[in-house]
């Protein structure tokens, strides 16, 4: 397809389009003239990509640029090319250095995905930006005096882990490495809002049921 046909299936305007061009996001199309170039299927799933990454989830014109850069490396195995493209999205900040109760609830942290069987999780570490996410995140729930048990929290990981397994299982329809990690990261950014917002119906909806209108 020529870049307008391009424009006119993604909704992206072809001013939008050159600009991913020049900028690396979108790679260059087959060149059939001097002044023109064929896309395929390709190119429009992966401008649809970069649009839900800018226009959506808002992430700078550099970080997208790594993500992809992550996606299209094949020198890395399936894993480490998922966990790179999605580590390079933008992540809530970390617990600060040294604080004394972010190390105390990192020490039972550990403890609780070593029972979870989450092996390579507690192996990572630091290196996992989910890892450092969820210490910040339960430092502060902690501080605020709102953190449960880790009984509770190990009720909510059984249910992740149940829907980890969904999601790759959703991965492998996908024919190849680039579009498996294409579509998970794709997910991160659409598809999380998501099932956040069926968690909430959810709960409205046993609300009703437990306690009435």
């Amino acid at each position: 397809m020529r870049l307008a046909e391009l424009s006119e299936r993604s909704g992206v305007s072809a001013g939008t389009i050159k600009y991913y061009l020049r900028e690396g996001l979108l790679p260059p199309g087959q060149r059939i003239s001097a002044t023109q170039a064929a896309y395929d299927e390709s190119h429009l799933r992966r401008l649809n990509l970069v649009r839900a990454l800018i226009q959506i989830g808002g992430v700078p014109v550099a970080t997208v640029r790594e993500v992809l850069r992550h996606i299209d490396d094949e020198s890395l195995g399936t894993s480490f090319r998922l966990g790179a493209a999605l580590w390079a999205l933008p992540h809530p900040p970390d617990a600060p250095e040294g604080d004394p109760l972010a190390a105390e609830v990192t020490e039972g942290l550990d403890g609780f995905l070593t029972d979870m069987g989450w092996n390579h999780a507690r192996e990572l570490g630091a290196l996992s930006p989910s890892y450092r996410s969820l210490i910040s995140s339960v430092t502060t729930l902690v501080r605020l005096g709102f953190a449960g048990s880790l009984d509770v929290l190990a009720q909510y990981a059984r249910r992740m882990d149940e829907l980890a397994r969904l999601d790759l299982d959703h991965l492998d329809t996908f024919p190849d490495d680039s579009q498996k990690v294409e579509s998970a990261v794709a997910a991160a950014v659409l598809f999380e809002p998501v099932l956040l917002a069926l968690r909430r119906l959810a709960q409205e909806e046993h609300s009703a049921r437990r306690y009435g209108l």
